[in-house]
């Protein structure tokens, strides 16, 4: 009998573009409208995300422009954004709202990369409980009967490297958004 590694592979993947996601939302000297992904101002009675309340696009490297649907949602979504205390400045004017983003200082530098660091240890204490499954259900099916005790140590170590690819896919992300930061 063959053990089905796609589960694995499946949650190494999830985690992966989990901390994609998140790596994304920490803010670089550059302006994204992903930065703004977070955000969910009080509009209609509910919170709903800014994607889905205004177009937003980069209208230089620190700046983004909003324009809400609505005009009226204009100081709610301000207020959001003033609210999520990303470090950015808001300002409003007839078309919608202007997002500056200022330059960064050492110390913010530092922070910023604490923050990648982190959001990095999550993935890895995640893709751990992930090999911890892995290896339960290995030992499951060893108790069943379905697979010899050579195989186990075989697709132990099988396991294992996917989970050490995992590592490193995180690894190089992390390091990619530390030199994105150093910028």
């Amino acid at each position: 009998m063959a053990y089905d590694f796609s589960k694995l592979k499946a949650n190494i993947k999830e985690t992966e573009e989990w901390l994609s996601r998140e790596l994304s939302g920490v803010r670089t000297g550059r302006a994204t409208p992903t930065l703004l992904d977070g955000i969910k101002p009080e509009a209609y009675g509910t919170r709903t995300p800014l994607r889905e309340l205004a177009s937003v696009s980069v209208e230089d490297a620190r700046t983004l422009r909003i324009i809400p649907w609505d005009k009226t949602l204009t100081k709610a979504i301000e207020k959001g954004i003033t609210d999520a205390d990303l470090g950015i400045g808001v300002a409003t004017d007839d078309q919608g709202l202007r997002v500056s983003f200022p330059e960064l200082t050492s110390e913010r530098r530092i922070q910023l990369n604490k923050i990648a660091g982190e959001k990095a240890e999550q993935a890895k204490v995640t893709l751990r409980g992930h090999r911890t499954d892995a290896l339960k259900a290995l030992e499951t099916s060893e108790a069943a009967g379905g697979i010899g005790e050579d195989e186990v140590k075989r697709l132990k170590v099988e396991i294992q490297k996917f989970v050490d690819m995992g590592n490193e896919s995180f690894a190089s992300s992390l390091k990619r958004k530390e030199e994105e930061i150093a910028q």
